[in-house]
């Protein structure tokens, strides 16, 4: 028997340092202070007394105290907006999920006409900002005796997300090699059971990235709520977020902690979905 030799792998070296990778990483880092310092000095903030906010010369060593929370959260109705926010918003993207999946499925995968206007009509409803349709909202809710509604407020919510959710999943549809719903046809499929057992489980990139996209969007809205629901019932966090600000000023403590407590469910979301969301914000987008 002959003796096989086998050659050595070619061990990886480290790429030395240049003054470009440094620079690159400086950058980086400077960035990412940049970006991450208002949130830490929100959080720190909330964690101060009143006296150490207003100082002249910021303060970053002091002892935290939970008065600023205990205030955001003792005002009238607290526990009224949380529940009015999660309704409204998760609401609002679940509705959005079920009505794009269906339309983002004819628009990737069937032939009719009047298709590509129906794609360019979410694409420019997408672009537009919604501020503008204030007014008409207003009118139209006041008509139909919708204000201070919070179904009403569902709804405006779900139109307000439907667009961008349609052009993604559109995206991923159209993303699924259409021979695999065939082979699943050629099986025995149906064409619904073909979409529910072979391109659904593939969507879990799409619907994770629209999923975080349309509740950020909701949770954060601010211009319908305000003009929409004046019941104080009726509102949802981002106008608690407004009662710390009087005429005889701003209680900044509180603001603070309203701010910090507020952006917490959005971060749960986040890391919650972040894995296949990651992925999912730019793939969707960019395909079919």
């Amino acid at each position: 028997m002959s003796a096989t030799t086998q050659t050595p792998q070619k061990l990886r070296t480290r790429k030395p340092l240049t003054v470009g990778v440094v620079a690159k990483n400086l950058t980086a880092l400077v960035l990412a202070v940049v970006f991450v310092f208002p949130v830490y000095w929100m959080f720190s903030s909330s964690l101060k007394p009143q006296h150490e906010i207003m100082t002249k010369d910021p303060v970053f060593v002091f002892t935290p105290t939970f008065e600023n929370y205990t205030t955001a959260t003792g005002v009238d109705l607290f526990w009224t907006y949380v529940t009015n926010s999660l309704m409204v918003t998760i609401g609002a993207v679940v509705l959005a999920l079920i009505v794009a999946l269906a339309a983002s499925f004819a628009l990737a995968r069937m032939k009719f006409k009047g298709r590509k206007g129906i794609v360019l009509i979410v694409m420019m409803a997408q672009m537009a900002p919604w501020e503008v349709m204030v007014i008409a909202m207003y009118m139209i809710s006041r008509e139909n005796d919708m204000l201070n509604s919070i179904p009403a407020l569902t709804l405006i919510y779900f139109v307000m997300v439907l667009p961008f959710t349609m052009w993604t999943l559109r995206g991923f549809i159209a993303a699924v090699p259409v021979e695999l719903e065939e082979a699943a046809q050629i099986d025995g499929c149906t064409r619904s059971q073909a979409f529910r057992k072979v391109i659904f489980p593939l969507l879990a990139p799409g619907l994770m990235s629209t999923s975080l996209f349309g509740f950020i969007t909701a949770w954060n809205e601010f211009a319908m709520i305000l003009m929409l629901n004046k019941e104080k019932e009726s509102q949802t966090l981002t106008l608690w977020l407004t009662q710390f600000q009087t005429a005889f000023g701003s209680d900044w403590g509180a603001t603070m902690a309203a701010s910090t407590l507020f952006s917490l469910p959005v971060l749960i979301v986040f890391l919650f979905l972040q894995r296949k969301a990651v992925g999912g914000m730019t793939a969707g987008a960019v395909k079919g």
